[in-house]
């Protein structure tokens, strides 16, 4: 079992705030709420993959008041601190490849934050491959990720997220990223590039259909 289940346990009605106080290390939410929102100001269908426990879907429902959100995850603890409105918010334990045969072209917006390093690399190019069949045309797909730098605060954030989550994470730089995502979806157009605050590490790619 990873660690990250046994420190969970740990904290118990306390790991809400635990969980928010660690994640501000790494990641400004407010920053990156603020650019999606600027990115895809009219986003109606939301989909997000790898939502993990619902922090960034919390903040989708916030400032897309009036869309449709689906959060998915392959882990059964899907949304499980999500604290938002629940009556446009839908979490599943589906895999990307499975809504993007049942629900084609059907997201204007679809979102992956922190996943990709955690994907397994022979994996990667199918999970692209299955966002862009469920993106709409004239869509928007935001890429979050940590960027590999030799420093202190990605040392430690990937000792955690190796340790923590147990899986053997791979980071890719923005221009690895960027070549993985338009070699597999050569339709799309990169129209956005830029970090989130408080690391330069926090990169994003933002893609057109």
């Amino acid at each position: 079992m990873p660690l990250g289940s046994t420190v969970r346990a740990m904290f118990g009605p306390h790991e809400r705030r635990v969980s928010d106080l660690y994640r501000g290390l790494f990641l400004d939410l407010d920053d990156y709420a603020a650019k999606i929102a600027g990115w895809s100001p009219g986003a109606r269908k939301i989909l997000e993959v790898g939502c993990g426990e619902g922090a960034v879907t919390e903040v989708l429902a916030r400032i897309f008041p009036q869309a449709d959100i689906l959060g998915i995850d392959i882990t059964p603890r899907v949304g499980r601190l999500y604290d938002g409105p629940r009556d446009r918010v839908e979490f599943r334990v589906a895999a990307v490849q499975d809504v993007a045969r049942d629900h084609p072209g059907a997201f204007d917006l679809i979102i992956l934050s922190d996943v990709m390093h955690h994907i397994p690399v022979a994996l990667r190019a199918e999970i692209v491959g299955a966002i862009g069949q469920a993106l709409a045309p004239g869509g928007r797909f935001i890429l979050k990720d940590w960027g590999k730098a030799a420093t202190p605060i990605h040392w430690l954030c990937h000792a955690g997220d190796r340790w923590l989550t147990g899986d053997r994470v791979s980071h890719l730089v923005p221009d690895q990223a960027k070549s993985l995502i338009l070699d597999r979806l050569p339709a799309l157009r990169c129209v956005e590039e830029g970090h989130i605050a408080p690391w330069t590490n926090n990169y994003t790619l933002v893609f057109a259909a």
